[in-house]
């Protein structure tokens, strides 16, 4: 069962942990590249800025975003302001959203997010975690998947092969960490099934679509083509 209560306290640790990076860099180090294709370090900073602002929504019952439309240009605008708008912004509505969660509200409800997608409410703040820590990786600055907490990276591995469960395309798959704890996922293809293994940091990076996995070890067949997430 989720607990939000220590989800949000979480978050704040992974907001606080950003910042203090943040906090080193200068104008050209925000424009600079990120990992993600064609988004620079201000659009990943403006990305979680109006995620946290859109995850506010969910748990208000709003609309998530305007549009997909909206979304893409509000990152878009957002990246180009100077660091010290950037940090501002990142601090502020990380504030706002830990002030909705606390609101008197039921949490046993469920909430929509975006494309039709419903989650239970209790999730939301592990879905902000999991924008914190993945895009904190995304930016570049030598923070890795290796330096993710344990608990979190376990707890993505989870959220990850449940998500792939039962996809058509990916054949039943099993996979092994170097500590032997064991997932499972796919499922929903014919293809005969396939073991993987690796370190846990290697696993959520190929689940995640940060590594290739040419790091993980393949037995019974190639490595399944994961879908985009």
């Amino acid at each position: 069962m989720m607990d939000h209560a220590h989800d949000l306290g979480a978050v704040r640790e992974a907001t606080d942990r950003l910042l203090s990076e943040a906090d080193k860099w200068d104008n050209a180090t925000l424009a600079e590249p990120s990992r993600l294709p064609g988004w620079s370090r201000g659009h990943v900073l403006a990305h979680l800025s109006r995620n946290a602002d859109a995850l506010g929504n969910v748990l208000r019952g709003l609309p998530m975003y305007a549009s997909s439309e909206t979304r893409d240009a509000d990152i878009a605008a957002g990246a180009r302001r100077p660091l010290a708008e950037q940090l501002a912004d990142f601090e502020e509505s990380a504030g706002r959203l830990q002030a909705v969660a606390a609101e008197q509200a039921d949490w046993s409800r469920t909430v929509s997010l975006r494309n039709g997608v419903t989650d239970s409410a209790p999730r939301v703040p592990f879905r902000r975690l999991i924008e914190l820590e993945i895009h904190h990786v995304d930016l570049d600055v030598g923070y890795e998947l290796e330096d993710l907490p344990e608990g979190f990276t376990e707890r993505e591995i989870v959220f990850l092969t449940d998500r792939f469960g039962g996809h058509p395309g990916v054949p039943a798959t099993t996979l092994t960490d170097e500590a032997g704890r064991i997932w499972t996922t796919g499922g929903g293809s014919d293809s005969p099934a396939v073991s993987v293994r690796g370190t846990a940091a290697d696993l959520l990076g190929w689940l995640a679509g940060r590594r290739d996995g040419s790091t993980l070890t393949v037995t019974g067949g190639a490595l399944p083509v994961l879908p985009p997430l």
